[in-house]
Formats: C-alpha cells, structure tokens, sequence
C-alpha cells in the first residue's frame, strides 16, 4: 500500500507540475510536414495553414519541395508545372503572420527515384548516380534482385555539391528561412562496389560525410540542418529493421555527425522510445508520426512525458513533436476537408492530422 501511495503521489506531483506548464514548455516545437501543393492547391493550402494548422498552436512547417520549383540557378531541375517565387511568397507570408517557421525539404543523398521514375537530379546529372548500372525502369516492385528501393547519388562525385548547392542555397533564400530539411532517409545505395570513389570505404563515414558536407554549407549563412533519423538507428539490435532503422551499417554515423543536425525521429506502426536515444547522445530531436490518430496522440504526449521526466540538459535536446505526411497536399486537402471519401490508409493522414491538431489546442487551454 505504501508503494502504491508513493507512486500515485509522484505522478500527481508530475500531473501537477505539466498543468502549470505553458503549451512551449511543454512541447517547444509543434510541426507539421507535407508535399509541397501543386499550382492548382496553393491557395487552399494557404488557407489550411491560415485556419487550421495557426490556431492549432504548429509553429513549424516542413514542405517537400524538391523540384516543384522553377529554379533560376538549374532551370533542369524542375518538375512539370512548378511552384514560382511568387507562390512562396504567399506562404511565406502566412506563415509569417503566424508565427510559422517555415522549411523546404529537398532530399539530398537518397530519393533521388521513385518505383520506375529518376527523379530530376540523376535524370539531369547521370554522372552523379552511385548505381548507374541499375536502370529505375526495371523497377518490380519490392523486393527485387537489384536491391533498387530509391536511387542515391554519389556523396564523393567531385561536381554533385556545386550543383545540389546551388539548389539549397536558391531554396532556403526564397523561402527565407533559416534551416533547411535534407531527408536522407531510407538510403540503401552508399558506398556500393561499382562506384569508383565510394568502393570499399566505410558507409557510415560516408553518412556522416555527407550530413557534415551539407551541415557545414548551411551554417555558414546562419541554417540549421535537419534529416531523418532513420539511418542513425541499428537495425537489427533494436528490432526496427531495416526500414525504420539501418541494416547497411550507416547506423555508426549517430556518433559522427554534428551536434546541432535536427533529428526527425520518425515511427508509424509503434510508439518507439528512440528519440531518448538521440537526445543522450548529444543531439536536438523531435518526434514524428503519421496515419494512426491514437498512436500519434500518444507519441505527443510521450515526448512531453520524456521532458519532464530528466534533466534541464537531456529535456532541452527533446524538442517536440512533428506529424508527417504522405500523400500529396492535393490529395490530403480532399480528404482533410471531406470532399473526398476515404478512410484509413487511403485517408491521406487526414484522420490522424485531425486529431493531433486537436490535442495541440487541447495542451494550450
């Protein structure tokens, strides 16, 4: 009895100590990631981030935009249809008015195909493809004999930083801000065989190469550097496998990187603990979910748990929470405003970005 009256009075204390916490303090970073809309979506994107991520309390929004902008410094690197300056600029200023630090995502090292289709980089610059000798359009889905999930480019290509450089340079500029989100994730293409520079050399270094490389460039004008956190995760000790985790040794690269790379620790199926992982070792993290409300919630309220749960050195390293997701903004809108029937995997994360909005204004009251 005397166990349990200590128990219930500690976590009452706790209980307490939480409800007089401001909505900042208990979750400093509330984001939200997202494709990056088409021509056609960017005004009601506009007005979702207007009325429904500003006053569910998000202060931070990630787009995907990859090349779905008219770059001026690589016109070659653009998508049919692309984003302007001028369409930046009004979500610039939305966010602005809002207190939203805005971010592009373009992936760096891995993503560079998606199932049959190279992505713009490798179909401008084939020079820098680390597998050259796999051809995307043999794509049968996963798996296959190539191993083929997404192509990479080579991090040792003497040209490919000149090139991704001036992208993310253009990229941060128009949309004024001050970090930038490389991906990085689900990268199982380094340090192959067949690649001239990258054959034999040790694939974490490589990792960690490159997120020094892209890291260093940002901080120079004052950026900060976020990524996936997917490959700094060994696979196999963890049981996470090799999608949520690393099996190709990349793992290693946790203890090689800088200590201020922002690190979204994303987990879709469970509520996985390893954002502590990061955080003991040195480096700022949020936690990331995506289609599953209850879990998503609950990954909320894990982190702020977590925060309160250790000391003022460890809880300034947990960052918050950023909800992910998956489908195209388009797509995600129809759904998210009920125009479009769908449900459960096909839901876009309508379902589950709905109910975390809720329980961000649910923190702040």
């Amino acid at each position: 009895m005397k166990k349990i009256l200590a128990f219930l009075s500690v976590a009452f204390a706790l209980f307490q100590s939480l409800a007089a916490q401001t909505l900042d303090e208990k979750l400093p970073v509330r984001g939200f990631v997202i494709e990056a809309p088409s021509l056609q979506g960017l005004e009601r994107f506009v007005k979702f981030i207007d009325e429904e991520l500003a006053p569910s309390k998000v202060n931070l929004l990630v787009l995907r935009v990859d090349w779905n902008y008219a770059y001026t410094s690589h016109p070659e690197l653009q998508d049919e249809h692309p984003l302007t300056r001028a369409d930046v600029e009004k979500l610039v200023a939305v966010c602005r008015k809002n207190g939203i630090r805005l971010v592009p995502q373009v992936n760096l090292l891995g993503h560079q195909s998606w199932a049959k289709q190279t992505h713009a980089l490798l179909r401008a610059y084939p020079e820098f493809d680390e597998t050259p000798s796999i051809k995307t359009e043999n794509y049968s889905g996963w798996p296959n004999p190539d191993g083929l999930y997404c192509k990479s480019y080579c991090p040792l290509h003497p040209d490919v930083h000149k090139v991704v450089f001036d992208i993310v340079d253009e990229i941060c500029e128009v949309f004024q801000s001050d970090a930038f989100h490389a991906g990085m994730d689900e990268v199982f293409y380094i340090g192959e065989k067949e690649c001239p520079r990258c054959n034999g050399r040790d694939k974490a270094e490589l990792f960690a190469g490159e997120v020094r490389t892209v890291r260093d460039h940002l901080v120079l004008k004052g950026r900060q550097l976020m990524i996936w956190g997917d490959r700094l995760l060994d696979g196999r000790t963890t049981g996470l496998g090799e999608w949520e985790a690393s099996y190709n040794g990349t793992w290693r690269a946790v203890d090689l990187i800088p200590k201020d790379v922002l690190i979204c620790d994303w987990h879709y199926e469970r509520a996985d603990l390893s954002a502590v992982y990061f955080a003991m070792k040195g480096l700022p993290v949020v936690i990331c979910g995506y289609r599953n409300p209850e879990l998503s919630v609950r990954q909320v309220d894990d982190m702020i748990r977590f925060r309160a749960q250790t000391t003022a050195e460890t809880a300034g390293k947990l960052q918050g929470y950023v909800h992910t997701v998956w489908s195209g903004a388009d797509h995600f809108l129809r759904a998210y405003y009920a125009t479009e029937n769908v449900s459960g995997r096909q839901d876009g994360g309508a379902a589950a970005t709905k109910a975390v909005l809720k329980h961000f204004r649910e923190l702040a009251e």
